[in-house]
């Protein structure tokens, strides 16, 4: 049994966008160094992937570092790139046995040398896949890629831009925009995250910090989701 939770079958979102927060207070609260709740947060991961991956969404995106996340201790910031690179080693032979598509979001030049080859690497090795997609945004801000979009179309010499031109030319060229957006630690906004992308999603929040979370909570998540009715401006007049 997946989950004590009932979940509608046919009424799971196909995108679940989740931005983990909470890692930093985690590692407060106990007394550790911040980086240990970075890497116990890394850990969660793979089995919300997994949980993800049984019930039947087709596309999971994790905001795990930001564009602001630079404003950070040097040392923090080394322990999470290490981290990147760590949990790649660790994760992907599995993630490929598992057919999970692995891919990156953000503005990856500024990253050091290692850690994108990190990321080259993961997203070759599981390029032929066709299950979930997981997808990982790095040095990801939502103003700074709709700024990058907005370069891309001026090369295009494009007369109209529509929405159609604008979706089409962001990060998530191609991936459907999420239904649900999760975020943990209780905090109310969205920290320019997707902001184009989650123009319609219904947004769960949750005080508990993201090393807590569980699959339980995704599945708590998604059967409020479920239970919400979706009007995209309109009026149910029924």
């Amino acid at each position: 049994m997946i989950s004590k939770i009932a979940l509608n079958k046919k009424d799971i979102p196909s995108h679940v966008a989740i931005i983990m927060d909470g890692n930093g207070r985690w590692a407060k609260k106990k007394r550790l160094p911040r980086i240990e709740g970075h890497r116990t947060g890394s850990k969660k991961i793979i089995r919300i992937v997994r949980a993800a991956d049984q019930i039947g969404i087709k596309y999971l995106t994790l905001f795990s570092f930001s564009k602001e996340n630079w404003q950070r201790p040097d040392n923090e910031i080394k322990g999470l790139m290490d981290l990147f690179e760590v949990t790649i080693d660790r994760e992907i032979p599995g993630l490929k046995k598992n057919n999970v598509v692995f891919k990156v979001i953000g503005d990856l030049d500024s990253l050091r040398k290692s850690t994108r080859d990190k990321f080259s690497h993961a997203i070759n090795e599981t390029k032929n896949n066709n299950g979930l997609n997981l997808i990982i945004a790095v040095n990801y801000s939502g103003r700074d890629e709709l700024a990058r979009c907005l370069k891309k179309i001026a090369k295009q010499n494009i007369e109209k831009i529509t929405e159609k031109t604008i979706a089409n030319n962001l990060d998530t060229a191609l991936i459907p925009d999420p239904e649900l957006l999760i975020r943990t630690s209780g905090e109310l906004r969205v920290s320019n995250f997707l902001l184009w992308q989650i123009a319609y999603s219904e947004i769960w929040v949750t005080k508990l910090l993201w090393p807590d979370f569980r699959p339980r909570h995704l599945y708590q998540a998604i059967s409020d989701y479920q239970k919400r009715e979706r009007r995209f401006g309109g009026v149910n007049c029924s």
